[in-house]
């Protein structure tokens, strides 16, 4: 009956229906056969976080892509010194309408693909359009580097501007895990996952954003790297060997999970290898991550080789 509808919807607007997005994934061959669709945004991302910017974007890009730094462009913010939230949504509404995105846009989400962590930036971009409700989103598979290895179409010279668009956001509260919320699960059957490398779980490692080494207590180790493969310069997502990473971590796929990182950067790998490839039920992002939790002295911090200390007693 619903492809009934749509075949009919599609007659009365005088053409076919065009297709969603295959996935939360897509492919640079689909991608190349789909650039002339009207409903389709390429959104390249590529900021200092992977050694490019605006004018990189302009000496080589996918045709028809638009530009927006995900380091410069409001896509995070710190707040009450806390590095890496999430913005106020009337900012972002502002932020994706004034790129030409409104609630009907099928977004492809470009990063450059060249390392684990610039998929972070893809991946906490895809997020922030899931967080506000818009589900028409993809990252685009090995990223730009894996669109040129492909020897795909290029383009150059400054992007065609485009008007701005109406996109208004209805938030999933659920995706955004608090530090309350955080608390909470440390005394229930939810699951904390850490997606930093082995050496910041373990403590031996400590991000300048945050104020003491260590993890949340109880915490599991899938580090967002682990899903990553360098094929001659261009990631792409490792999804043979991911059940085992998953088992390896001990972790249960039908648990309320909750990942974090140092600022809810990495920890957007693992939200979206969870949720949007695993499968697991329900999946939370802690945008505030280490860099939050380690603000109040009197939070524990798990030292794997020391045990439960506090932050203050570890600033003494």
């Amino acid at each position: 009956m619903l492809k009934i509808l749509m075949l009919a919807v599609a007659l009365l607007l005088g053409g076919p229906a065009l297709a969603a997005l295959p996935g939360p994934l897509v492919e640079a061959d689909w991608l190349d056969r789909h650039l002339a669709r009207d409903d389709l945004v390429i959104l390249d991302i590529r900021s200092r976080i992977d050694d490019g910017d605006r004018l990189g974007f302009e000496e080589a890009r996918i045709p028809g892509s638009r530009h927006s730094s995900y380091i410069e462009d409001g896509w995070r913010e710190n707040r009450g010194g806390v590095t890496g939230l999430l913005p106020a949504v009337a900012s972002l509404e502002a932020l994706i309408g004034g790129l030409g995105i409104d609630n009907a846009s099928q977004v492809v989400i470009v990063p450059a693909g060249t390392g684990p962590t610039d998929f972070g930036s893809a991946a906490r971009v895809y997020w922030t359009f899931k967080v506000l409700g818009h589900d028409a989103v993809a990252i685009l598979d090995g990223g730009f580097a894996g669109w040129r290895q492909q020897g795909l179409p290029m383009a150059s010279g400054p992007a065609e501007p485009v008007p701005a668009a109406g996109f208004r956001a209805t938030l999933r509260e659920a995706l955004v895990a608090t530090t309350e919320q955080v608390e909470t699960a440390r005394h229930t059957q939810a699951q904390l996952v850490d997606a930093r490398p082995r050496d910041y779980f373990l403590g031996d490692t400590v991000s300048p954003a945050v104020r003491v080494a260590g993890t949340i207590p109880g915490a599991r180790s899938l580090p967002h790297h682990a899903h990553l493969n360098d094929r001659q310069g261009a990631y792409y997502l490792a999804a043979q060997g991911l059940s085992e990473r998953i088992d390896a971590a001990g972790l249960d796929r039908g648990a309320r999970t909750i990942a974090f990182c140092n600022t809810g950067h990495w920890a957007a790998t693992d939200w979206f290898v969870l949720s949007e490839v695993a499968g697991f039920e329900e999946v939370a992002l802690y945008d505030g991550s280490m860099a939050e939790w380690t603000l109040d002295e009197a939070r524990p911090v798990q030292l794997i080789r020391e045990g439960l200390r506090r932050v203050g007693e570890l600033l003494e």
